[in-house]
């Protein structure tokens, strides 16, 4: 059965085996028959990272890139990997070169600022919502996917997946909690995106299309194209 080919760029931590937990999903997910994809790479700004450790441990090509994160080197591995699909899982780093339509990001909250952004990924997006909380007696968080194009989190979103932020929450258990769900819904989501039941044509302000059945549930934004 054909498979479409995907490149998955995942930070990760420093040290081996620290991070890349949404990695490691998505591999588990694809031996599982649960995506029907094939990881060509996996790519870390980090070289011998957690991420390096989950790509050895699966016998996955890995590949380090470093700065200035140019178009030209995206496009390099690209091309050696043959890849249709790009999936960002915790990359931390601003994405050029690649087609927006066909590259698709997970964040741990809102992207709306000053959740999403520049800087805003992980602890810093869990503490600002925290921080928000003070303020805002009842507030909500969210596990969103969304399209990329040229600024970080403002292409178009096609799930949004809310969650409360709890009274006695922190940085950590905000962050364990929407972690859990980012695990159980990406490979879902991504599989409806790479078979094309979810569609964008890359034209900046063309409507992102997904079925009638997805329109209905409530993890679909009411907003489906871009600004």
């Amino acid at each position: 059965m054909w498979r479409c080919k995907v490149l998955v760029f995942a930070s990760g931590g420093k040290e081996e085996g620290k991070g890349g937990s949404g990695l490691r999903h998505l591999v588990l997910n694809m031996l599982a028959g649960m995506l029907n994809v094939e990881v060509v790479g996996v790519v870390s700004n980090y070289e011998h990272g957690g991420v390096r450790s989950i790509a050895d441990e699966f016998g996955l090509p890995f590949f380090h890139l470093t700065g200035p994160y140019s178009a030209d080197k995206y496009q390099a591995i690209a091309s050696e990997t043959g890849a249709e699909w790009f999936l960002l899982s915790g990359w931390l780093k601003f994405v050029r070169g690649l087609p927006a339509n066909r590259t698709i990001n997970i964040h741990p909250g809102p992207t709306r600022k000053p959740f999403g952004g520049e800087g805003m990924h992980g602890e810093h997006v869990h503490q600002a919502l925290i921080s928000a909380k003070v303020t805002d007696q009842d507030i909500l968080t969210a596990v969103t996917m969304h399209f990329v194009d040229e600024k970080f989190d403002e292409g178009p979103t096609f799930f949004e997946y809310s969650l409360w932020v709890l009274r006695n929450d922190t940085a950590d258990t905000l962050g364990a909690r929407v972690n859990r769900y980012e695990h159980g819904w990406q490979s879902f989501v991504t599989w409806l995106v790479v078979s094309g039941q979810i569609y964008w044509d890359g034209v900046k302000g063309h409507e992102v299309v997904v079925p009638d059945w997805y329109r209905k549930m409530p993890f679909c934004p009411r907003r489906l194209q871009t600004a």
